[in-house]
Order: C-alpha cells, then sequence, then structure tokens
C-alpha cells in the first residue's frame, strides 16, 4: 500500500457540504488501496475572522496567544472532517500539529520547521485508519507552545508530512485545476500546465503566484517529492511539480507562466554618496529591522556630483519600517531623501526553456513597449525576467505578455470553482 498525503484548503472545506465532498474523496482514494493522511485548513475565511476578533479585543494581541487563537480553525475542520469520513464507514482519527510530530522553532505567527515525528500517524495508518492533521500548526521544540507557520503553512504541513512519512505524492487541493500559465482572473484564456520544474515553480511562487507557498515548493524540492496541484471541485488531472532531469519526457515548455504581485513597495534613496561601503550601510539598517529586500537597481554615480541612487522593492508591509530604519541612518551615510511609491506592481516571466532560447527578453520588453507600459526596474534570473511596472497597467502588462509568447489557449480551460484560487 502507498501513502498518499492530501491537502484541503479552507474554500474546499468551507462549509458542510464541502466537508462531505472531500470525506468522499478522501474515502475513494483509501478504497483505491492507499494509506491516507489528509492535511487540512480552516473552514472558509475563519481565520481571518479569528484575526479580526483578537484585534477587536487588544490592539496588539501577544504572539502566543494568537498563535493559539488562531490554531483553532484548523482543529474544527479536521474534527468535523474525521466526522464525515466515519459517517462513511471508515475510521478516522484527527491530530492537531503538535500531536502529528510537527516540531518547529519559536517564532510565533511565522515559525519553521525543525523536525517532523509522525509516530502516531504511522500507527493510525498501521491500524487502517485514516490521518486528518490540523494544518499550519507545530509545537516549539523550545517552549513547548502552540505555533503557526504563517502564510501557506497547510501546504507546507503536506509537504513535511509527506516527506517524513515518505509518501508516494503530496496532492494539494483547492478550487482551481492546477497551475496556470498566468491567473486566470486577469487573463480567462491561461493554459493549465501538466507538469512544472521545482525550479519554474519556485519562481512562480515567489513572484506572486498564490497557488502554492513559496517554502512548499522548497521543502518538496529539498525532499524530492512530487506534488500534485488539482481541484477538490472536479475530476481532473491537475499539475505535476516534480524534478525535472535530463531524459525525462516532460513538457518542456519555453515559458511556464506569466506570475505578478501587488504587495512590494519602492522606496528609493536619494544622492547616496558613491564610496565604499554606503551601499553596505542602508543594507544592513534594513537588516537589523528583519525586512527582506526583493530587487536594487543602483544609477551610475553623477560625474560632477559623485552622488548616485540606490532604488529596491520590499513588502508593502514593511515599508513604514524600512523608512524610519533609513531615516535613523541619514546624517551617518548622508544621503539627500527618500522616496516611496506604494503604486507599483512586479509582473514576472517564468521558463526554464529560455535558458537556451535567445530573445526571449527581446520580445518581453517589445510585448510590454507595444502595450504602452513603461518599466522602472528590472531583475532576471537564469529562468525569470522580472520587471517593475506602476500598479494601474499590472493586468495590460500581463495579459500582453501572455499573448505575446502564445500561451492562450484555444478554449476557456481556467475555473475557479470557489472564488479565491486556493
Amino acid at each position: 500500500m502507498g501513502v498518499v498525503v492530501q491537502k484541503y484548503g479552507g474554500s474546499s472545506v468551507a462549509d458542510a457540504e464541502g466537508i462531505k465532498r472531500v470525506a468522499q474523496r478522501i474515502v475513494d482514494a483509501k478504497k483505491a488501496g492507499n494509506q491516507v493522511v489528509v492535511v487540512v485548513s480552516a473552514m472558509g475565511d475563519t481565520t481571518d475572522e479569528l484575526i479580526d476578533l483578537a484585534e477587536q479585543v487588544s490592539p496588539l494581541p501577544p504572539g502566543r496567544e494568537m498563535d493559539m487563537l488562531l490554531t483553532a480553525g484548523e482543529r474544527i475542520s479536521m474534527a468535523l472532517l474525521a466526522m464525515a469520513v466515519g459517517n462513511l464507514g471508515h475510521e478516522a482519527r484527527s491530530f492537531t500539529g503538535s500531536q502529528a510530530g510537527v516540531i518547529t522553532d519559536a517564532a510565533h505567527g511565522k515559525a519553521k520547521i525543525i523536525d517532523v515525528t509522525p509516530g502516531r500517524i504511522r500507527t493510525a495508518l498501521d491500524e487502517g485508519a485514516i490521518a486528518i492533521v490540523a494544518g499550519f500548526q507545530g509545537v516549539s521544540q523550545t517552549s513547548k507552545d502552540i505555533t503557526t507557520l504563517g502564510r501557506g503553512g497547510s501546504d507546507t504541513t503536506a509537504v513535511a508530512l509527506a516527506a517524513a512519512l515518505r509518501a508516494d505524492v503530496c496532492e494539494i487541493y483547492s478550487d482551481v485545476d492546477g497551475v496556470f500559465t498566468a491567473d486566470p482572473r486577469i487573463v480567462p484564456a491561461a493554459r493549465k500546465r501538466d507538469r512544472i520544474s521545482y525550479d519554474e515553480m519556485l519562481e512562480m511562487a515567489a513572484c506572486g503566484a498564490k497557488i502554492l507557498h513559496l517554502r512548499c515548493v522548497e521543502y518538496a524540492r529539498r525532499y524530492d517529492m512530487p506534488i500534485h496541484v488539482r481541484s477538490s471541485f472536479s475530476l481532473k488531472d491537475g499539475t505535476w511539480i516534480t524534478d525535472q532531469r535530463d531524459g525525462d519526457t516532460m513538457e518542456q515548455a519555453i515559458i511556464a507562466g506569466v506570475a505578478h504581485d501587488r504587495s512590494e513597495a519602492k522606496i528609493t534613496v536619494v544622492g547616496v554618496p558613491d564610496k565604499v561601503g554606503e551601499a553596505a550601510r542602508i543594507f544592513e539598517a534594513l537588516a537589523d529591522a528583519q525586512i527582506n529586500i526583493d530587487m536594487i537597481v543602483q544609477n551610475v554615480s553623477a560625474a560632477d556630483t559623485n552622488l548616485t541612487d540606490i532604488s529596491f522593492t520590499l513588502p508593502h508591509a514593511d515599508g513604514q519600517a524600512a523608512m524610519s530604519a533609513l531615516t535613523r541612518i541619514q546624517e551617518t551615510v548622508g544621503f539627500a531623501s527618500l522616496q516611496y511609491d506604494d503604486q507599483i506592481g512586479k509582473v514576472s516571466l517564468i521558463g526554464a526553456g529560455m535558458r537556451s532560447h535567445p530573445g526571449v527578453t527581446a520580445k518581453f520588453f517589445t510585448s510590454l513597449a507595444e502595450a504602452g507600459i513603461n518599466i522602472s526596474m528590472i531583475s532576471t534570473s537564469e529562468i525569470r525576467i522580472s520587471v517593475v511596472v506602476d500598479e494601474a497597467q499590472v493586468d495590460d502588462a500581463v495579459a500582453a505578455t501572455h499573448h505575446a509568447f502564445d500561451l492562450d489557449a484555444d478554449d476557456v480551460e481556467a475555473v475557479v470553482y470557489g472564488g479565491t484560487g486556493r
């Protein structure tokens, strides 16, 4: 018997009918001869509702208590799902993250998995039961407190359990049929990919694609765990994310897709003295403030002033903290001023095939120019080209790029069954 780990998002278990539908799918996998482990998210918008409730009670709730509160959502859905499976004549046992052996560090709200010791899960499977695990949560190795894993935590839980149990596959169920070449809300003609490499999916996740979280894909690549992204609302085959080795018969598409991200802001440090160590001081101040930087552009120093400008992007939520950190070092570094712009968006073209196909960059920039879209920043990797554009032009940029690279499907394939895309 093979081990299959299935993860169901909040939209899949949003109500009683959804829970019953998921339970039937789980039982079908069991009847097919598999040992089944299920990771489940909180129902619908439960997590957001709990956050709103906490903010009404306390303007700055302690991290420990916030984690204790938020993990209640997954405990509700796991227990209800176990009941629904039981009604179908199969034994199901529900487990919290700590009971499932998900060991984390002590960072409340954004804990990282240190180890997974799924002894109780293995026992349940050996005794013929279906194991249902609360996603998004674990227990601190040091403090023994309940922790949450942050955004995409249930996906990460599923892949981590799959790796620890040496599962055959980790199936991630959401309300879309797989990974598409663009967000179907922007490009209705987006095409579903049958297969994508870990590297391509990592770039897509990092560039704003919401279907899988970055940490989940990183974990899968590290442990060579195949992920099958599919919809809980249909029986269609989804998208396989695997290691793309030489000699594979996998689809060799030049472009995997076009991703976009509206969650970033841009800061420009104006008039930085062009001498050794000044850039280091700027980014050390940001690092000390625990701020992650994405794209960086430094202009050529002006000959008459020997001053330069440095621009970078960062999460919108960290914008004010970054401005404060930089203001504190302004006199020390000697730069003239700071400029802040939160009306930007990032559009990224991703594909392992571009490594061996010249002209991709030219076609990308030409398509944007023909659509009247101005580029303010550019960043590249071996399989990605990202540009920063005005936020109001993001949709047009995605659509123009998608069309320029012949990614449009002949028939509409993309259906968002539950309305969220997760």
